[in-house]
């Protein structure tokens, strides 16, 4: 939750300059590569911080922010910055904040039952953060095919090639 605050303060600020698809779909892509260290390295880095902070409540904290903190505060990003690019006037502003709260509400809860109650079940967590990551460039990759392939097939290929 920390780490999505800052992410929320600090995608409300970057929103504030420039929005466009690139730097959006770059916060997707981000937090994927943020990702990998996590099925990598996540082993070694606990067993380090284990040997340092022997104290299981504190040690876990420490291990968490370290692997989660960064990650996570960039995936926060993503909800202000949405909320950028979609709005076009004022009028429309809060429509369009509830209606992505609602689905990025929506998305937790069934994320978060899904993930306790069948995907740890089913599957290693390894496998899960491999299937994050996957959904985040894929996600990232739709936004840029989204935005940009529908103006180079209208526009031509010559604008983007100077």
């Amino acid at each position: 939750m920390l780490s999505l605050s800052f992410g929320y303060l600090a995608g409300g600020r970057l929103s504030m300059r420039k929005p466009n698809p690139v730097t959006y779909a770059l916060f997707f892509v981000s937090a994927a590569v943020l990702i990998l260290p996590l099925v990598l390295f996540a082993e070694a880095i606990m067993e380090q911080v284990f040997l340092v902070i022997v104290d299981p409540r504190y040690g876990s904290l420490i291990a968490s922010l370290m692997l989660f903190f960064i990650p996570t505060a960039i995936l926060g990003m993503i909800s202000p910055y949405s909320i950028r690019l979609l709005v076009r006037n004022e009028e429309h502003s809060g429509h369009i904040a509830g209606q992505l709260y609602f689905v990025s509400t929506m998305g937790s809860a069934l994320g978060t039952l899904g993930t306790s109650f069948y995907f740890v079940l089913w599957f290693e967590v390894n496998f899960i953060l491999w299937g994050v990551i996957l959904t985040l460039i894929a996600a990232g990759t739709t936004v840029l095919a989204v935005y940009y392939l529908p103006q180079r097939t209208s526009t031509g290929v010559q604008q983007y090639e100077s």
